[in-house]
């Protein structure tokens, strides 16, 4: 078993709260990522849950059982950290085997947990070779291998890829997802990296400013993110947000006037916003070439050819964001060439004046947004 309860808790550095009354569940089996921000507090999270960092208030109680006073090592708990940690001097097979050692498990248990172990992450050829010897990715597998043989409740994972190239933490998301379901244990991990949450999370956690902003599904936060800070963290490249002003409220959804143009947008409307400033959010992806039932005109300064995809990064008279547009790689745009576009009120989120969303009424499967024409 592997679930995990934390209840309101808090951790304070002096005057300074870093983590703000999180209650949040975590079932057996769940792979839970904690995302956010540098600052955020989701280090210190984890850190807590494995017992190197004392709670100001709050339970922390995996399986029934409040651990806020007991030491890592009876937590039932193992953690992967952003550094290897591994023993220069020891061969691969000694830095697995070396928490069992520490725990004095007979020799014949070593070493069936450490072969085992070897087999599910691909090491059974380098037992007999130095860290020194191995790459980055072999490395980490190596410090994971370490936790895999303590047959923890929970496996913890504190940024673990970020000292990896891209290709090789593309290649180890692969893995650590096809370790989750081949062990079925409860893994929560930490990373700054939303491709990395969105892709291996069951459930996202998105921390801000030491509080959770939202926790779900991929998916149910990227087409309904709960406020702003949601919206603009989950997608790459962030959710655009343009001003308008409510108009009315009806069955039909919420009406708003953008640049002169009555849009309709299908959300839950509320007597208190009409007349208010909104934002409007759409995703760079939803933006359309010349169609929708808001157009604007804008003038990209930059542009991006990334092969599958063309990213335009368009200026705003009186905002410090830019505007952008994600584009299939073979459509053709141009630096300060004027770009007539739109977007489709199905495809819209918006937002009231405290930053919170509206709830959405489309099914993201009735997304509006055409496809784009291959070329200009």
């Amino acid at each position: 078993m592997g679930q995990l309860t934390l209840n309101n808790v808090v951790k304070s550095f002096g005057k300074i709260d870093v983590v703000k009354h999180v209650s949040l569940d975590i079932a057996d089996g769940e792979f839970v990522v904690f995302v956010g921000p540098s600052g955020c507090g989701k280090s210190t999270l984890l850190r807590m849950i494995a017992g190197l960092e004392h709670t100001t208030g709050g339970d922390i109680v995996i399986d029934g059982r409040k651990v806020n006073d007991l030491p890592p090592v009876k937590r039932g708990i193992a953690m992967v950290f952003q550094s290897y940690a591994l023993y220069p001097h020891m061969s691969v097979y000694e830095n697995i085997a070396f928490p069992l050692r520490v725990e004095r498990a007979p020799e014949e248990a070593i070493r069936e947990k450490v072969e085992a172990a070897a087999t599910i992450l691909h090491l059974d050829q380098r037992l007999q070779q130095r860290p020194g010897m191995l790459s980055g990715g072999q490395r980490q597998r190596v410090a994971i291998g370490r936790a895999i043989v303590r047959e923890p409740k929970i496996f913890l994972f504190d940024e673990p890829l970020s000292n990896l190239d891209a290709a090789l933490r593309a290649d180890m998301r692969i893995e650590l997802t096809r370790l989750h379901k081949q062990l079925g244990a409860t893994m929560i991990y930490v990373t700054h990296d939303q491709v990395e949450a969105m892709t291996m999370a069951d459930r996202i956690v998105v921390l801000n400013g030491g509080y959770i902003s939202q926790v779900g599904a991929p998916l149910e936060l990227y087409h309904k993110p709960r406020n702003t800070f949601v919206a603009g963290f989950i997608g790459n490249p962030g959710m655009n947000m343009l001003p308008v002003t409510c108009l009315g409220v009806s069955d039909a959804g919420v009406e708003v006037d953008f640049q002169g143009q009555r849009i309709v947008i299908p959300v839950e409307g509320r007597g208190d916003i009409v007349g208010s400033e909104l934002q409007l959010g759409i995703r760079p992806e939803h933006v359309a070439i010349g169609a929708g039932d808001g157009r604007m005109t804008i003038t990209p300064s930059v542009i991006e050819q990334l092969g599958q995809q063309t990213i335009g990064y368009a200026p705003l008279p009186g905002r410090e964001e830019n505007f952008c547009l994600v584009l299939p790689g073979t459509r053709l745009i141009s630096e300060e060439q004027p770009l007539e576009v739109g977007f489709f009120a199905g495809d819209c989120h918006l937002f009231d004046g405290a930053g919170e969303a509206l709830e959405r009424r489309v099914d993201p499967s009735n997304m509006k947004t055409p496809p784009l024409p291959l070329s200009a």
